[in-house]
């Protein structure tokens, strides 16, 4: 199927429906004369009232379902939009014989059941879907008019996205897990998104046919990059082709699970002795695959990193000094610990770790030799963070520490400020830390098409070994000790809350690992990291080994 089909405004599309099972039966006005539910004198103010609303969605119904593109379009406030949406429908996504049912209105936003047949090189199916559409007050006319938006035609429609039917741009895949398990959408809904880009990708080097497909073809990211077709409905099966993942059938299991029990929340797991991904996970409403592209600070578990930095330069070690004082200021900005934080001047970095106390990082950053690049020198070096070369198998982020002068220097020591990660960079943070080798993460073996995976020095053995044990410490004595109890093994973890600017609450984060196995996760206004990220990643941690 080839992309940029341009829409031309063509009427007859469609059947027209006749008897009762369609919105032509049910439409209470004429519109013969294509001029919509316009015609009054004297131009109206204040929402559309129930009359007025169901005028105009039942006019705008009986065009759409005798495929009158533009007549249907003329009762929108977005007649050009809606216009080429509309005849795409018909032309390029072959939907005919259109019945659309009603339900019942609440206000002025009115719920319908699409029905439609497509038909493609002689074959058809049904389908069936639901959407709704809000009636709203021109601002020029006073009309009641249809508030255009892609998802009435389709509620997974978004700006820029079209209906396509034909052969698939892609076979499709068998996705297996690293012991030949199925991945499917129905199982594992949060790696719809995943699966969809791994075809798109791999479709054609894991040895398939392709089929003949409705899709939803996106609009390019806003990177350029193609984004991956959505399949809505299969009219001739191709042979899929089998492609093999790094991922845990038991683990993504663990991590689906996991995530539904926390709003707008994302979840990876990593095997830090190879950088295999063996789970990634989102619930989230806008479907962003955040755990792998989010750009959010990492608050405290950026420590981890920070640690590092100032055992790697000399600053101080695990059982060297870092007092916790009340306050801490730089450049003329205050930080302060969580108010329920005792200070302790006499306490050692160790102790700071696992108490995630702000102000001892905030006094060291000021140490000599640091300087505003330290930190990023750390995080590009040792832990491959920030260089924008990770190849995972598909579409991420590689995590951002700039190098940063004023305020901003001290804020990024503790995870805010300029600092920007997801948990698939955190996980990757937390592998590096425990074993001292950088591993780029990975979905799928980049032998099957020669991807230059990314290198780092990584860590000296015994920075290493001080930031493995101040991670246990903190899982057993410190503040991720509640999320990790029960948890068998050899364990560690480091918790983080980032503030947002706007939000009350900040956002939650934990990362940690078990024996083999390390996990980071989020929580976008989940409160501090033991209440929301911490029992993701347990729960993770408990599948995983």
């Amino acid at each position: 199927m080839g992309k940029g089909v341009k829409a031309a405004v063509v009427g007859g599309v469609f059947a027209v429906m006749l008897g009762g099972a369609g919105y032509g039966a049910y439409n209470i006005v004429s519109a013969v004369s294509g001029g919509g539910t316009g015609g009054a004198e004297t131009k109206k103010s204040g929402p559309p009232d129930a009359a007025e609303v169901a005028e105009t969605t039942g006019s705008f119904f009986a065009a759409w379902e005798k495929g009158e593109a533009a007549r249907a379009a003329s009762y929108t406030n977005d007649a050009e939009k809606a216009g080429a949406l509309l005849t795409a429908y018909g032309d390029d996504a072959r939907m005919g014989e259109v019945a659309i049912t009603p339900g019942k209105p609440a206000g002025t936003t009115v719920p319908f059941t699409v029905k439609a047949t497509v038909t493609f090189d002689g074959k058809s199916k049904p389908l069936t879907y639901r959407s709704e559409l809000t009636v709203v007050r021109g601002q020029t006319t006073g009309r009641p008019l249809v508030d255009w938006g892609p998802s009435v035609v389709h509620p997974d429609l978004k700006e820029g996205d079209t209906l396509v039917t034909g052969e698939s741009a892609q076979p499709a895949i068998k996705a297996v897990d690293r012991d030949g398990e199925v991945l499917t959408k129905e199982k594992y809904p949060s790696l719809g998104p995943v699966l969809d880009t791994l075809r798109q990708k791999y479709g054609e080097k894991a040895g398939g046919t392709p089929g003949v497909e409705l899709v939803i073809r996106h609009a390019d990211g806003a990177t350029g990059e193609a984004a991956a077709d959505t399949p809505l409905l299969t009219l001739a099966e191709g042979r899929p082709g089998r492609l093999r993942t790094t991922l845990s059938a038991g683990v993504q299991a663990a991590a689906e699970k996991a995530v539904r029990q926390y709003a707008e929340s994302s979840v990876v797991a990593v095997k830090p002795s190879t950088g295999e991904v063996l789970a990634v996970a989102n619930h989230r409403e806008d479907g962003f695959n955040a755990a792998f592209q989010g750009r959010v600070a990492p608050g405290s578990t950026m420590k981890i990193v920070t640690a590092a930095m100032l055992i790697d330069n000399g600053v101080t070690s695990m059982n060297g000094p870092a007092p916790c004082p009340p306050t801490a200021t730089w450049q003329s900005q205050t930080f302060k610990n969580l108010t329920d934080m005792e200070p302790n001047e006499g306490a050692s970095l160790a102790n700071s770790f696992l108490r995630s106390c702000n102000t001892a990082f905030i006094k060291l950053i000021d140490e000599e030799p640091l300087t505003d690049s330290s930190l990023t020198e750390e995080a590009q070096e040792r832990f491959g963070l920030g260089r924008d070369d990770w190849k995972t198998g598909i579409a991420s982020f590689d995590g951002s520490v700039p190098a940063s002068g004023g305020p901003d220097r001290a804020a990024n020591a503790i995870g805010q400020g300029e600092v920007q990660m997801n948990p698939l960079n955190m996980a990757s943070v937390t592998a590096t830390a425990i074993t001292g080798a950088f591993r780029q993460p990975h979905l799928v073996s980049p032998e099957l098409d020669d991807r230059e995976q990314a290198q780092a020095r990584g860590l000296r053995a015994d920075t290493a070994a001080q930031l493995k044990q101040m991670m246990r410490l903190t899982a057993t004595q410190g503040t991720a000790q509640q999320a990790m109890a029960g948890l068998s093994g050899d364990i560690g973890a480091k918790t983080g809350s980032a503030e947002v600017d706007g939000k009350a609450t900040s956002d939650s984060w934990f990362t940690g690992f078990r024996n083999d196995v390390a996990a980071a996760a989020m929580a976008q206004q989940g409160g501090h990291g033991g209440d929301a990220a911490g029992p993701i990643v347990a729960a993770v941690l408990r599948a995983g080994s």
